[in-house]
């Protein structure tokens, strides 16, 4: 195999990798706020849920949750798990990044002074205006390094896909790489994570400075 046939046969690996990583996005950051706030709730045992749930989501393997959200409908229920294989994956990335989300975001809230609350209610602000015109803009510059860590580490990550037998690109370089006997395709998908994490630095970086209002 040559190897423009090659990266052509691991162009459809890395269009579905790439999937992964953006839908996970699209979907775990707002999740995560919601679990955020179910965890800041007043109410204990809400409190008490959200902790175990969070617990669980970064005390396990992700690779072992990806294999419960795909099998656990069929064993629990007798569900058909036919057609569900990318979305169990979607589904067991977004809650497990969702988890770590909601622990940077308490982070970035619970660092900001209570006296910009205070401030806030009497200047007249409601509590939803307080969170985001006041709060809100502040974790954002805050959290940003950490949230970068996490977004690099997703794009590496997304090679568990090859848990539930889905052929993104690095179960592509695998299957390759066997029958060719070669290692060029692990050395394709290397330059291809590396580029990715490269773009995924930048990008966040620009962010970063466009948020660094006093220089």
């Amino acid at each position: 195999m040559s190897l423009s046939t090659m990266l052509a046969a691991m162009g459809e690996g890395m269009l579905r990798t790439c999937l992964i990583f953006f839908l996970t996005l699209l979907f775990s950051l707002p999740l995560g706020m919601v679990v955020m706030f179910l965890r800041r709730s007043r109410f204990r045992i809400v409190q008490s849920i959200t902790k175990i749930y969070i617990a669980i989501m970064r005390g396990t393997p992700l690779m072992l949750q990806l294999l419960m959200w795909y099998f656990g409908p069929y064993y629990l229920f007798g569900m058909s798990i036919r057609g569900y294989r990318f979305a169990a994956i979607i589904i067991g990335f977004s809650v497990n990044y969702s988890a770590y989300f909601a622990e940077i975001y308490r982070g970035g809230i619970e660092a900001i002074p209570k006296g910009q609350y205070e401030a806030a209610e009497i200047l007249g602000y409601s509590k939803a205006q307080t969170f985001f015109k006041i709060i809100l803009p502040q974790v954002v510059k805050m959290i940003l390094p950490s949230v970068t860590n996490e977004v690099i580490t997703l794009v590496k990550d997304t090679s568990l896909a090859f848990t539930l037998a889905y052929n993104e690109m690095f179960s592509l370089a695998k299957q390759i790489a066997a029958s060719q006997t070669s290692f060029v395709p692990f050395v394709i998908a290397g330059v291809f994570y590396f580029i990715a994490n490269y773009a995924v630095a930048y990008a966040m970086e620009r962010i970063e400075k466009a948020l660094d209002y006093y220089n």
